[in-house]
């Protein structure tokens, strides 16, 4: 088998192609492994009793509070055992964004933004939290969104 690896800044994301003479079973097998790879791994969070594993695409934010991270979704907040940094660096490239040093939002859950404020953004995620873009981060996030 051979391997080859080409680089094209035109590219938004990596594409892989992948060719063989003919369909056996090692190039489904390689494609499978692909395709698993590049499905997003679920997190897992805490409650008092027990860990549960909670897909990305349910997940409002993640943010800091008394010491703890925390991880919101729509069924409740769960205990995070990671640091937001860390989290940060995990979800790069997603549609999870810093929006202050103590929260990370997933883009995909906002309703509603707020830009009437001079300097800051105020965004509303499903089921009505409201989450406040820093000024150091209002850039970065007008960027993710288009703006």
């Amino acid at each position: 088998m051979k391997v080859e690896v080409h680089i094209d800044p035109a590219l938004e994301e990596p594409v892989i192609v992948l060719r063989a003479p003919m369909p056996t079973a090692e190039v489904e097998e390689l494609a499978q492994k692909l395709r698993e790879a590049a499905l997003p791994q679920p997190f897992t969070v805490y409650t008092e009793r027990e860990a549960v594993r909670v897909s990305r695409s349910v997940v409002l934010r993640f943010y800091a509070e008394d010491k703890g991270v925390f991880c919101q979704t729509a069924k409740g907040v769960f205990t995070v055992r990671q640091r937001l940094y860390e989290l940060e660096e995990a979800l790069a490239g997603t549609k999870f964004v810093r929006v202050s040093n103590s929260e990370i939002v997933n883009l995909d859950r906002v309703t509603a933004l707020d830009l009437t404020l001079a300097g800051t953004i105020k965004m509303t995620l499903e089921g009505g939290t409201v989450c406040w873009v820093s000024r150091r981060y209002v850039k970065k996030i007008k960027a993710a969104l288009g703006l």
